[in-house]
């Protein structure tokens, strides 16, 4: 297992209370973590994570004292302590229902061909769950995008080819039959279960590595873990031609080549220490030949440094020169004292400041972070400008970006078949329900339209932070579940099980890895959420073709609404108002109305709720809307019962007396539920006519319903 997880960061999977129990991924190492593991950083825009490197067997033990069962890596290794290129490709093949191992295995030896005629080798592997994984060492290593493109290709060819046995889309809905080619384990942010890992489950199954000829079996089968060792036994590491030896590495041998040990007080460890948080920050002055400022940063064991000699700017006005120099150790971070005569930076060296500092960017180029010292912080940008030439530049300091204080926009109702595709574009309306999601590397939060924080209500979308892992990020779309055409569903939305397929749609991106998007043209932000999906398994519905007019027939042919965006408009999606720039076209009436009593029923609803009183909130107080008795099945009329029986009240909720025949049997309850029904028109006096029930909107509160 060790050669095929060397040097690659380690995403553990863990059953702290046995399998039986609910499990977690685990990215980052705890403080905790023992210093002797070794660790590798990968920064992001907004923050970095600390990963175990698993290159030994006390590694593995230490894992395992954490039941972490499962090993996850990327296809890509650490090279001088930051991401390197894609060393070999990887193809999951994931089984729909009904897709037989056999046919897995003969999909596998046609990829093994395809492979095979560009000139390189495929090892197959059962993947200890349903399918089988290939995977593909590359002669020369490319970029983690250029390796996710190359895959896409080849599963895109093989969809063509037999459609009816392969996909190469994400979306589980059109999965049932096929096997899903899952080319996005490429991307640099995913990662694969790693060979000869265990699985998780109460048949403790194996990433098992198998041979050509076994593939030929027709009772081919997921492996068990003494049967792996076994066959390890007897037959070695049948994946020895994937994965190169990992030569060793020390980021320090320039820095001990321009010093004597026996001459100088300065630190010389054997090596380059254990990464630690990259969060630390020196200034020393240093009194060499000329007087100048020595600015390190902790990275990934080492301080990253460059010599400035006016020191940082203090003021947005003016960038200084900064040399990038060779690496210092992490001892450096605390060093004082006199470097003698004749030695390399001979004179005085004292801190100026020190502290702590956050990472926005931190790349070979360019480098973003804010710093928290006594002397001197604030937000600093380091930018390479020819070789070891930089310039180092203090920024002004961005306005927070509060999650907590986000609304989503709402689009107002109107006619898009007046619309032209040159200013506008258009997309479906969806029958689900709104959604903020914060994802912020790996870590999800959801709200609602009405601010509601729901994550605990929809924890299977977690997969949309997984996704989206190597970033910060806030989408604005709608979480749906799908019927059996394949299209979202408000019922089944409404009477979902704990079971229940949700997907999140993502239409908008509202933040990004440090940026707020939100004044951002709609086109813009529109690219950038395709790119950000590209790749990846987040999903984000196609735009509508054609003009208004076009695009609602497309969408009323699939059972969808329709919406149109303004192309140039600058909606302030943060204030929650209904916006000129974002126009609905509903293709049936629906309203939603606040609940403020219900009527007994009869026959064979008697003991029961047999309609439900609707109000529109007014200047005046709720407005009587109706009542609406049918669209109920028997399991929303006892749910309903059930949710309404606190709220009852001796007192009308209504801003007028209701009449005889509307006051009769009725049970008044306090107005703060609200539901959706669809109408056929508004009478003269402010009903609803033939009103059908569609379902509670608990992303809504009253005070947001308004009259359609």
């Amino acid at each position: 297992m060790l050669p095929h997880i060397a040097g690659r960061p380690a995403t553990r999977k863990r059953w702290p209370n046995g399998v039986e129990q609910p499990s977690f991924f685990e990215k980052n190492l705890a403080d905790s973590a023992p210093d002797w593991l070794r660790r590798g950083t990968v920064a992001h825009r907004s923050g970095t994570t600390s990963y175990p490197i698993l290159d030994d067997t006390t590694a593995l033990a230490w894992i395992a004292q954490q039941a972490a069962l499962e090993v996850h890596v990327p296809q890509w290794r650490f090279v001088g302590g930051k991401p390197g290129p894609a060393t070999r490709l990887v193809f999951d093949l994931d089984p729909g229902d009904g897709v037989t191992m056999a046919q897995l295995a003969e999909l596998a030896r046609t990829i093994r061909d395809l492979i095979g005629d560009i000139g390189l080798t495929t090892f197959p592997l059962t993947s200890g769950s349903k399918g089988l994984h290939l995977y593909v060492p590359l002669d020369k290593p490319v970029s983690s995008r250029g390796a996710a493109v190359l895959a896409k290709r080849i599963a895109q060819q093989l969809e063509q080819e037999a459609p009816t046995l392969v996909t190469s889309t994400m979306t589980k809905s059109v999965r049932a039959g096929k096997v899903f080619v899952d080319w996005s384990q490429n991307n640099g942010s995913k990662t694969t279960i790693a060979p000869y890992s265990l699985r998780g489950r109460e048949l403790p199954t194996v990433a098992a590595p198998r041979s050509w000829e076994e593939l030929d079996d027709p009772e081919l089968r997921q492996l068990r873990y003494d049967e792996m060792l076994a066959r390890v036994g007897a037959d070695g590491d049948l994946l020895a031609a994937l994965d190169a030896d990992l030569g060793a590495a020390d980021r320090l041998d320039v820095y001990r080549s321009m010093r004597n040990a026996g001459k100088t007080p300065e630190p010389l460890p054997k090596s380059a220490a254990p990464a630690g948080n990259n969060d630390r920050f020196v200034i020393q002055e240093h009194h060499a030949r000329r007087l100048h400022y020595d600015f390190r940063l902790e990275r990934d064991g080492v301080m990253v440094s460059w010599a400035v000699p006016k020191n940082l700017p203090d003021t947005p006005a003016v960038n200084h020169l900064a040399v990038h120099t060779e690496d210092h150790p992490l001892e450096y971070a605390t060093f004082e004292g006199t470097i003698p005569k004749g030695e390399y930076g001979a004179g005085r060296v004292i801190i100026w400041d020190a502290g702590s500092y956050d990472t926005e960017k931190f790349r070979d180029d360019e480098v973003i972070v804010t710093l928290h010292g006594e002397r001197i912080s604030g937000r600093y940008a380091l930018i390479q400008t020819n070789g070891d030439q930089w310039l180092a530049h203090r920024m002004k300091d961005q306005k927070v970006f509060v999650f907590e204080q986000l609304s989503p926009m709402l689009a107002t109702e109107g006619s898009v078949a007046v619309l032209t595709a040159e200013q506008w574009a258009f997309e479906g309306k969806w029958d689900g329900y709104r959604l903020l999601v914060e994802a912020d590397h790996a870590n999800l939060r959801l709200r609602s339209r009405s601010g509601r924080d729901v994550t605990a209500e929809f924890r299977q979308l977690q997969s949309v932070a997984d996704a989206v892992a190597d970033h910060r990020v806030v989408l604005d779309g709608e979480v749906v579940v799908l019927d059996d055409a394949g299209v979202p569903s408000f019922t089944a939305m409404q009477n979902r099980g704990r079971s229940a397929a949700l997907e999140f749609w993502a239409f908008d991106l509202l933040y990004l890895d440090g940026r707020s998007l939100l004044r951002a043209r709609y086109r813009d932000r529109r690219r950038l959420l395709e790119t950000l999906a590209a790749g990846t398994d987040l999903i984000v519905p196609p735009l509508l073709p054609g003009d208004g007019a076009a695009a609602l027939d497309y969408a009323r042919d699939r059972g969808w609404g329709g919406r149109g965006r303004q192309e140039v408009g600058l909606p302030c999606i943060s204030r929650g108002r209904r916006a000129a720039s974002w126009v609905k076209d509903k293709h049936w009436n629906t309203q939603e109305v606040v609940i403020g009593g219900w009527r007994a029923g009869e026959g064979g609803r008697s003991g029961g709720i047999g309609s439900l009183l609707m109000g529109i909130p007014g200047r005046g107080g709720l407005q009587f809307a109706g009542r609406v008795g049918t669209g109920f099945t028997q399991r929303d009329l006892a749910r309903l019962q059930k949710t309404l029986a606190p709220l009852y009240t001796d007192d009308s909720p209504f801003n007028a007396p209701l009449g005889t025949q509307d006051a009769k049997g009725v049970t008044f309850v306090r107005p703060t539920l609200v539901g959706e029904v669809r109408y056929s028109e508004w009478t003269s006096d402010g009903r609803l006519r033939q009103p059908s029930w569609r379902g509670l909107r608990p992303d809504k509160t009253p005070d947001q319903v308004v009259r359609e």
